[in-house]
């Protein structure tokens, strides 16, 4: 049994990121297994850790 590393991920542990749904809510990615990130909210970090694929999620766009 073989055990890769998790290289294939776009956006790395402690990034700052914002789901599609709710883009009002920003999240802190806190562990990424197997293609799905594990998100903290960052204005409620006793919740629980919320499930998201690459593709739900963005980053935050910088303000001028």
């Amino acid at each position: 049994m073989s055990y890769r590393t998790n290289s294939d991920n776009l956006y790395s542990e402690g990034t700052l990121i914002l789901a599609k749904l709710n883009p009002g809510s920003s999240l802190i990615i806190k562990k990424y297994f197997n293609r799905i990130y594990y998100c903290q909210p960052v204005s409620n970090p006793e919740s629980k850790l919320l499930v998201y694929f690459e593709r739900e999620l963005v980053l935050p766009i910088a303000e001028v």
